[in-house]
């Protein structure tokens, strides 16, 4: 499988490239990012698979008709580029949130995904949301939830014809397992408040709280088309499957 990831120097996105790295299905990863990666990322040497790629993108909302080409020889894409809705405007979280996947879709169907891919065996977009979030942006009045849903929404509204078929993950609280990748990825004060709420919510409140090991091989799972049958997996749903994982592989 070739695969398409965003968002891999982040607290999801770092543990999901990790889980891809691993899993013997998939021979290339391609990394959307703004930057070269950072030395702390791991890479396979030249021998090794996966195969990585990096293509710096410096504009998000634009994609070169070769890039869009190439991507669109993918098999799947696992989106975990975000960013928090604190600090920012509504209009600046829905570009950043909205925007960017909307014009990754496009791209890919610049790219002519519909025409390598079939309602049979789509190209698998997997997009990383969250508890909270909501379609019906009527239901919440968290701009998090409104913006994450519409673009949930706008994933799961895309036809059979379009050769993309979408997977939405709702984890709940989750912080990175790895020391350098919480060095990195997780500012001071959000890793003191990982040490208190992570082992917290892991025994009171479970249904809170998504293991990022598990969250990492769930997300590579659905890229591969695990559980096409559905579409949405909040964190319960994600919580239940992960179980059967081995008994069903």
């Amino acid at each position: 499988m070739k695969l398409i990831m965003t968002g891999v120097t982040g607290a999801a996105g770092s543990q999901m490239y990790l889980a891809a790295l691993a899993d013997p299905a998939v021979t290339h990863i391609t990394v959307l990012a703004r930057r070269a990666l950072p030395d702390w990322i791991p890479r396979p040497a030249a021998s090794e698979r996966p195969s990585v790629d990096v293509e710096v993108v410096s504009d998000f909302l634009k994609y070169p008709a070769d890039l869009s080409s190439r991507l669109a020889e993918h098999d799947a894409c696992i989106w975990a580029l975000g960013r928090s809705a604190v600090g920012v405007s509504e209009e600046e979280y829905t570009k950043f949130t909205y925007g960017y996947v909307a014009h990754a879709v496009d791209a890919l169907q610049e790219g002519g995904v519909a025409t390598k891919k079939t309602a049979e065996d789509p190209f698998r977009f997997v997009f990383v949301s969250g508890e909270g979030a909501n379609q019906d942006e009527t239901k919440t009045r968290q701009m998090f939830g409104r913006v994450k849903g519409r673009t949930e929404k706008m994933l799961t509204s895309l036809p059979a014809s379009s050769g993309i078929s979408a997977s939405i993950m709702r984890p709940g609280y989750f912080f990175p397992s790895h020391a350098s990748f919480r060095q990195h990825t997780r500012g001071a004060s959000a890793r003191a408040a990982d040490t208190v709420l992570g082992p917290l919510l892991k025994t009171l409140a479970p249904g809170f709280y998504t293991p990022v090991d598990q969250m990492g091989r769930f997300a590579v799972e659905l890229a591969k088309g695990r559980w096409s049958e559905e579409t949405l997996f909040d964190n319960k749903r994600m919580r239940e499957l992960y179980k059967t994982m081995d008994q069903t592989a």
